[in-house]
């Protein structure tokens, strides 16, 4: 069988969110492949410095309509969301969510700063915990509880995204940490930008550590028992970021580099290991928010 657009895009990503997708049916991890290279697809096409930003803009446009085409029914003209149509019609994925979504990346072609957590938690609750909700859409659920999940664990991760890449974001002129923090803590957007780390940064790093944990504890906590089996794949995901959250802790946020800090991908695949032993076993695979 020829392998698909979206499916090469899974392949190549090697991301995290891409290699929990082994513990769903072949179904279901067809549908999160055309929707991770949906997501792919339009944070790259907001993400090329090397393009003006008014084409920039053109193409999320053209993503977005295209888009839209497929929620209503219609053949969408982009392969991408034509390998999308029809999960989207089997799992009824609304297009406000995908509208939401591109909303969020285009924030990126204009905003190198926020002002306040509040702000950042908005951008964060837009390109996270939006793919968030679409996924559990595809797991399937029935406890109305699982959307306060994905939208507390899309911000968890995100919050965890941020800190991990302050330096290489850096090097792009933004900023996510809130300016408001960084008056708090007497840090200047320049010392940043320099990647200059110091006890003041540090201290900075552990107040959005402390939310980010927050989220992650919250997820826990809104999970229903009955649910966890079905959300196998977002509690994986929950797992690995938060073992890189630790990671990050213990480097005592020297995030300033360029090449960000990763996990190894033998230890991805350690979690990986254990959740599916613990799935199967009938325990529970929740490692995070502790």
């Amino acid at each position: 069988m020829n392998e698909g657009v979206s499916e090469q895009i899974t392949r190549k990503s090697a991301s995290n969110l891409a290699l929990a997708f082994i513990l769903l049916p072949p179904e279901k991890r067809a549908a999160m492949s055309a929707l991770y290279a949906f997501c792919r697809q339009v944070d790259d096409a907001a993400d090329e410095d090397s393009i003006p930003v008014d084409e920039r803009r053109r193409t999320l446009a053209a993503w977005r309509a295209d888009i839209a085409a497929a929620c209503e029914g219609k053949e969408p003209s982009m392969e991408v969301n034509r390998e999308l149509a029809p999960h989207i019609h089997t799992y009824r994925l609304p297009f406000r969510l995908f509208d939401e979504l591109i909303l969020g990346v285009e924030t990126d072609l204009v905003q190198t700063r926020y002002n306040d957590p509040a702000e950042l938690e908005l951008y964060c609750y837009r390109v996270a915990s939006v793919v968030g909700l679409l996924s559990i859409e595809i797991f399937g659920y029935t406890d109305p509880a699982c959307r306060e999940y994905a939208d507390a664990l899309g911000k968890a991760l995100q919050l965890t995204n941020i800190l991990r890449d302050v330096g290489n974001d850096a090097l792009r002129g933004r900023i996510y940490l809130p300016l408001s923090d960084l008056e708090r803590f007497r840090v200047r957007p320049e010392e940043i930008l320099r990647r200059e780390w110091s006890e003041r940064f540090h201290q900075l790093a552990l107040e959005v550590d402390g939310r980010a944990r927050g989220f992650y504890r919250k997820a826990r906590a809104v999970l229903p028992p009955s649910e966890r089996a079905s959300m196998v794949s977002a509690e994986l995901m929950g797992n690995v970021y938060w073992r890189l959250l630790e990671r990050l802790e213990q480097s005592r946020f020297h995030v300033l580099d360029e090449v960000p800090q990763r996990l190894s991908r033998a230890r991805k695949i350690g979690i990986i290991l254990k959740a599916v032993v613990c799935s199967r076993l009938g325990m529970g695979v929740t490692s995070y928010g502790r």
